[in-house]
């Protein structure tokens, strides 16, 4: 089995449905513009509580898909976000399901309310915190939907300060559109 077959199996979608959480962003990484880890997929899970998330971790059904998650990533990264726009909280899942080009930027900044005031059109997130990761920490995560591949490396080569190592941009075709749509 690959590791994007396991990663498939782990999918806790029902066990996020059954605690109140909601699947609102999916995407597959398809260029990496800054960094050079190899990521694969972004997903984004809304909770009602953060106490559900944790709550989740001790669930038997959870442990059991978990293993399919061990199998199929070889690294897991957990920031926790919350929106700078409060009202996504309250945006209902997307119903319709078509691939959407997405630019995400994730890093630590100097001034983070002006870096999520930096790119025109960006859906921002303040990142209160890394629960599983490398030790690198990030403050800001920002979403800018594009049209072409033309579009998002012009988009992130117009920003500045991003560097490898302490710095993400990477395009994302998403299926699963609840951020920018």
């Amino acid at each position: 089995m690959s590791g994007r077959e396991a990663d498939d199996k782990y999918n806790p979608a029902s066990i996020l449905n059954k605690i109140g959480a909601d699947i609102v962003f999916v995407a597959d990484v398809t260029k990496n513009h800054i960094g050079d880890e190899d990521w694969d997929r972004i997903a984004i899970v809304r909770y009602a509580t953060r106490k559900s998330f944790i709550d989740m971790q001790q669930r038997k059904d959870f442990a059991e898909k978990h293993e399919h998650k061990a199998a199929g990533m070889k690294r897991t990264t957990i920031v926790c976000c919350r929106p700078v726009d409060e009202a996504l909280d309250t945006r209902t899942r997307p119903q319709d399901f078509g691939l959407r080009n997405i630019v995400m930027v994730v890093r630590q900044a100097p001034d983070r309310e002006q870096v999520l005031s930096s790119l025109p059109n960006a859906v921002g997130m303040r990142a209160e915190g890394t629960i599983i990761g490398d030790g690198r920490k990030y403050d800001t995560v920002q979403f800018v939907h594009v049209s072409t591949e033309q579009e998002a490396d012009a988009l992130v080569a117009s920003i500045n300060g991003l560097s490898s190592g302490e710095s993400y941009a990477m395009t994302l075709s998403a299926s699963i559109d609840g951020i920018t749509s």
